[in-house]
């Protein structure tokens, strides 16, 4: 199980532990040359400052022990869109709260570990800015937990559906030809939670932002207002034939002209881009002119069919280079940006499916947690730049 904790709470965690070891350094020494003289009285000891520092041992070591994890725990929850539709989302939701419950361990599996938090926690009050989040090609809400509890300790709201159709457990080949409606879907998960603050708290109208990693890149640029041009796409996989998504054309209906239809919304502010596939499809005069602030990060570690320069460096070339960064992170692999593996976790996904044991492999010396908090920096720090006006 593991949990994050903004760099502040880190901080302070590390003063306290520091206090405690100083006060149970100093009655130990104390209780020592009590032994030495043998006095009961504790001669040569202060009995006044003795008991002042056991105190402050009992009462750290009590808040301690009630305090398992942050105290800006977060909430989740777990909901269900339109479940009498034609497109069911589940959507998973993480925001702050005040709470003081035990945590628990939500998004845990035999290869992946989880993420600390308190299920249908009461929302912390107060209006709060959204994240919406969009998983890869066959993932899930799971992928980017990391990234969605960092996010809430930070303060933010973020909402996960699972996209039908390219999802873990919907794998629905109809609904995978339709992928004009996973930028759809988030609009329909930001419908939800402004117009209920039970889903995870208050949504701030002016603050949204939605976050996408491989296929979910792809479908944050589209409600960015990228426009899909079908014809180009086939055109650019005739040249390229390398990157994943071209091997994906016919299972994604990458050349039904109903991904040429206008996708963007106008209430997501900020988009951050993580490894995406599939840009090429996109118009360079589309990029040009989308408006909202964009962060683009790329794998610099190629996997084989997930080349930087072709998809996420084409995308950061044609995005206004006035509102947009372009970011590589050298020893990051395509699955860096998933959630944490657990020992052993490569070997496990190897033998289920062969060649799936990539997933929890990254490019460097450095671990995946590394990566994650160097791409959770980038983010933050971008999203507090985008928001800064609108706050």
């Amino acid at each position: 199980m593991i949990f994050y904790c903004t760099r502040q709470q880190e901080a302070e965690d590390r003063t306290i532990n520091a206090i405690l070891l100083e006060i149970t350094t100093s009655i130990a020494f104390e209780v020592a040359e009590e032994a030495k003289t043998g006095d009961a009285g504790l001669i040569n000891v202060n009995r006044e400052a003795f008991m002042l520092k056991l105190f402050s041992f009992t009462a750290l070591s009590l808040c301690l022990a009630t305090q398992a994890y942050c105290s800006d725990a977060i909430g989740f929850l777990e909901t269900l869109l339109g479940e009498d539709g034609a497109r069911p989302l589940h959507v998973t939701i993480w925001y702050p709260t005040d709470a003081q419950t035990d945590a628990v361990a939500v998004g845990e599996n035999a290869a992946f570990q989880g993420i600390a938090a308190i299920p249908e926690a009461k929302p912390t009050p107060g209006d709060r800015p959204l994240i919406v989040l969009s998983h890869g090609f066959g993932g899930s809400w799971r992928n980017l937990s990391w990234l969605a509890a960092t996010l809430s300790h930070n303060g933010y709201i973020v909402a996960a559906p699972d996209h039908p159709g390219t999802t873990t457990r919907n794998r629905d080949p109809a609904q995978a030809q339709q992928l004009w409606e996973r930028p759809h879907d988030l609009s329909r998960v930001i419908d939800a939670m402004t117009a209920d603050p039970r889903l995870g708290g208050a949504v701030d109208l002016d603050r949204i932002a939605a976050i996408g990693h491989s296929l979910g890149g792809w479908t944050v640029s589209a409600i960015a207002g990228a426009h899909f041009d079908t014809q180009r796409f086939k055109a650019a996989c005739q040249i390229n034939s390398v990157p994943a998504v071209c091997h994906l054309a016919e299972e994604l209906g990458l050349d039904n002209p109903a991904l040429e239809r206008p996708m963007g919304d106008p209430r997501v502010s900020a988009v951050v881009s993580l490894d995406l596939g599939g840009a090429q499809g996109f118009t360079p005069e589309s990029l040009a002119a989308v408006k909202v602030p964009f962060l683009v990060v790329s794998a610099g570690t190629d996997i084989g069919d997930m080349p930087a320069k072709v998809e996420s460096g084409y995308l950061a070339e044609n995005l206004p280079k006035a509102s947009s960064t372009y970011i590589d992170i050298p020893d990051a692999m395509h699955f860096s940006f998933m959630q944490l593996c657990k020992p052993g976790a490569s070997a496990l996904l190897d033998a289920e499916v062969p060649g799936d044991g990539i997933i929890c492999r990254d490019g460097g010396t450095r671990s995946r947690a590394e990566i994650h908090d160097e791409t959770a920096s980038l983010i933050t720090e971008f999203l507090k730049d985008a928001f800064a006006e609108k706050h």
